[in-house]
């Protein structure tokens, strides 16, 4: 074994070889599951640790160590190669000598060791020349890092007036250096500013109050500064400082006081109730919760006039009306008000009670009022039949002022616009001015306005109901249209109708209605009313055997009558219709007009109905009139077509000399047009005979052979039975040749465009404007 030093370098490696049969060998014999005798390689390289100082100023690189194998011989055979982390780059090795180098200042904060891997080879086959072994570079810690404090700056509260010694913040200072090699990272705390009223513990950082009696009030925030310092805070130790910012936290120790022992307030008499008279404010120290204070009233020669309400948003308290003020009666009034804190700190209660009083004096200041009725409402009662002008009540109103001024009465009339009643100017007394009727409004709400003769703008309004008394001036009737009939079998004395009766009038005991047949008809009478007592009648048959042929309908006169004083009544006709019935008493049968009336069909239903029938009829007589005027559409529809750029326009054909347009040979051969055709409009022609058209010998005259087929067409038109039924023009036209005028047909035309002049289309309208753009204009837009 051999280990090599250098003596210039501060810390070295030692490099240990052992060989197969040298001393120090280790060899392992035995045999596995098959039998084969195991054999274990000795290893080559035994490493130790090589340690590096951190942060080498030294101009020339470091020396880390030496490495060495028992096969070099010193001939420059073997060649040693260096892997791992930093080889090459951090860690250099002489390949010939083995000599390790750094190259760059190392940082143990950033990385603490770096494992690598060193073999030596064969320099020419570069074959290994033993084992490949790890070793590890340590770099030594020095103290090259201050220590640093996790935040900066601080912020701390804590209770003012706190005891010494309470705890209010602890700081911490983490140095990077090795902690468990020397004191490089051992911190120690001190304070260098905030004393005498904090101190800090050296060890843990925890920043305590050093002095008691610390008030807000008097100074909220201070400004400490901690230093933390490693090497245990011996010389030449590395440090670093940190803010903290402490602010006095606010308890409550002062009690609100009241600025002044006296307010004074001046409100008009008019004030509403509910506003505010005027605000006080006492003063407290404190702030926030600790700062909140309620308002109460503890005395008052006014009880119920006024309350104290607390604003918390300003902390003063609104002082509001709850009863209306009268200068009249009491113009001044005194209250003694206590103000105190909402919350109070128990550890304050030695210090006093946190409350104070003060005393308020309001002042009430005479306003013009309107005119005060004695009475908030009225009520008053009128009969219906009252005669007109004459007073149901009378409504007071005075001048609440000193003055005394007269009043003048009125009424609303938006409240009466029928002008039943009517009101005294000067006295107030409401009287009749229309005639009443209970039945068609029994309440009349009106509103009386009051006013001063000095200031007619001061008014003051009262209610004003009135009731009108009912008076028996209704006559009871029938409670419906009743409809009754009675059977051809009927037998005497049989029920055949119950009657009720109805008055609009409400006497005070309810309503009682005595029945009876009218005293013309009862000599004579076929049937009879027998009073229930019940405010219901039965109208009874007096015979048997009704006969419809001999009479179908009867009338029964009933005399309703009330029973106030003085009575009224009145005859109501009860019409029976005599009907022929089975012998259960079902009605089977009635004349013609009991029918109608069971219908319920009345004469301006009927009226309607034929209204509704004659409107009918005259709107089929005028669609079918609007029909027979529609104009009737030409075969040929001539229409304009604008579909994007496109324009599409008709033109006359050039005649039978236009041989391109049309095949003349249709109209010079007319038999190899079909016979028989069937339309789809009309019915078949085998329900009717056809017509055989003689058969023509051909001509040589080309115009002949048009003439005649033209002749037979017309022919066929006039003599078809099978024509649809409306009528239709059917147009031939034969041109010829050798006309004077010569073709009509504009397909020449082009020839002669440049002499033509079209600025005429741009009058025609908006419809040419697609012509007059293409075919108007000068001769250079063409």
């Amino acid at each position: 074994a051999r280990t090599q030093h250098e003596p210039e370098s501060a810390v070295w490696g030692s490099l240990r070889r052992t060989t197969g049969g040298r001393k120090g060998s280790l060899g392992l014999t035995g045999h596995d599951a098959n039998g084969v005798p195991l054999r274990r390689s000795k290893r080559g390289w035994m490493w130790n640790q090589f340690f590096l100082m951190e942060e080498y100023t030294g101009t020339d690189m470091q020396y880390v160590g030496k490495l060495h194998s028992d096969s070099d011989r010193g001939d420059g055979s073997v060649k040693y190669v260096l892997t791992g982390e930093g080889a090459g780059t951090l860690f250099k090795i002489d390949e010939n000598s083995g000599d390790i180098h750094a190259t760059k200042r190392l940082d143990r904060e950033e990385k603490a060791f770096y494992i690598l891997h060193a073999k030596a080879v064969n320099r020419q086959t570069n074959e290994a020349l033993e084992g490949e072994s790890e070793f590890i570079i340590k770099i030594h810690d020095i103290n090259d890092n201050e220590p640093r404090f996790t935040r900066d700056p601080y912020i701390a509260h804590v209770p003012e007036m706190s005891d010494i010694g309470t705890s209010v913040i602890q700081v911490t200072a983490i140095d990077a250096d090795d902690a468990t090699y020397g004191n490089s990272a051992k911190v120690v705390y001190s304070i260098l500013q905030g004393q005498p009223y904090f101190s800090v513990d050296p060890e843990t950082g925890l920043i305590k109050t050093a002095l008691s009696g610390m008030d807000r009030e008097v100074k909220e925030k201070y400004l400490v500064v901690i230093q933390a310092k490693d090497m245990a805070g011996q010389m030449g130790g590395l440090s670093g400082t940190a803010t903290v910012s402490i602010t006095l936290a606010d308890v409550n120790d002062n009690p609100p006081r009241f600025t002044k022992t006296l307010y004074e307030f001046r409100v008009p008499e008019s004030r509403e109730l509910g506003s505010s008279v005027g605000a006080i404010r006492a003063m407290d120290a404190d702030i926030g919760q600790n700062a909140e204070m309620d308002y109460r009233i503890i005395g008052s020669d006014g009880p119920g006039m006024f309350d104290i309400i607390s604003n918390r948003s300003t902390q003063e308290g609104v002082i509001v009306l709850r009863k209306p003020l009268d200068f009249e009666k009491k113009r001044q009034y005194s209250l003694r008000v206590q103000v105190e804190n909402v919350h109070i700190n128990p550890r304050s209660y030695k210090m006093g009670p946190f409350r104070d009083e003060a005393s308020v004096r309001i002042t009430v200041e005479d306003v013009d009022e309107p005119p005060a009725f004695e009475r908030p409402s009225y009520v008053m009662e009128v009969r219906e039949d009252a005669d007109r002008n004459v007073i149901i009540g009378t409504v007071s109103a005075s001048d609440p002022d000193d003055k005394r001024s007269l009043v003048r009465y009125t009424i609303d009339r938006r409240t009466d616009m029928d002008r039943l009643f009517d009101i005294h100017a000067g006295n107030g007394s409401v009287y009749v001015l229309r005639d009443l009727d209970r039945e068609e409004n029994a309440w009349h709400n009106i509103s009386v306005i009051a006013s001063e003769f000095d200031n007619p703008r001061l008014i003051s309004r009262v209610p004003v109901y009135i009731r009108v008394l009912d008076v028996n001036d209704n006559a009871p009737t029938f409670a419906t249209n009743y409809e009754a009939f009675v059977c051809e079998n009927a037998k005497a004395n049989q029920r055949i109708q119950t009657v009720s009766a109805t008055d609009p009038d409400e006497p005070i005991g309810g309503h009682r209605f005595i029945f009876s047949l009218a005293p013309e008809a009862a000599g004579k009478a076929n049937f009879s009313v027998r009073d229930n007592k019940d405010n219901t009648a039965w109208i009874l048959t007096r015979r048997s055997s009704y006969s419809s042929l001999q009479r179908s309908v009867y009338h029964v006169p009933v005399v309703i009558s009330d029973g106030e004083l003085p009575a009224l009544s009145s005859t109501n006709t009860l019409t029976i219709r005599v009907c022929t019935c089975d012998r259960e008493g079902n009605m089977k049968l009635c004349n013609p007009e009991a029918l109608t009336a069971k219908a319920g069909l009345s004469t301006g239903a009927l009226v309607a109905i034929l209204l509704c029938v004659m409107i009918l009829l005259m709107i089929v007589v005028l669609f079918a009139a609007l029909r027979r005027q529609r104009k009737k559409e030409p075969l040929i529809i001539s229409k304009e077509d604008v579909r994007d750029n496109v324009v599409s326009y008709n033109d006359e054909g050039g005649g039978e000399e236009d041989t391109q347009a049309f095949d003349i040979g249709t109209l010079r051969n007319p038999e190899a047009i079909e016979d028989s055709k069937q339309r789809r409009d009309i019915v078949p022609e085998t329900f009717y005979p056809q017509v055989r058209r003689p058969v023509l010998p051909p001509s040589r005259d080309n115009n002949g052979d048009v003439r005649v087929f033209i002749t037979q067409k017309l022919q066929d038109n006039d003599s078809d039975p099978t024509a649809p039924p409306y009528d239709s023009l059917a147009t031939y036209a034969y041109e010829g040749n050798g006309s004077v005028a010569e073709s009509l047909s504009s397909l020449e035309s082009v020839t002669t465009e440049g002499d033509q002049d079209y600025n005429y289309l741009s009058e025609w309208g908006p419809r040419f404007k697609k012509l007059a753009d293409m075919y108007g204009g000068d001769d250079s837009d063409s």
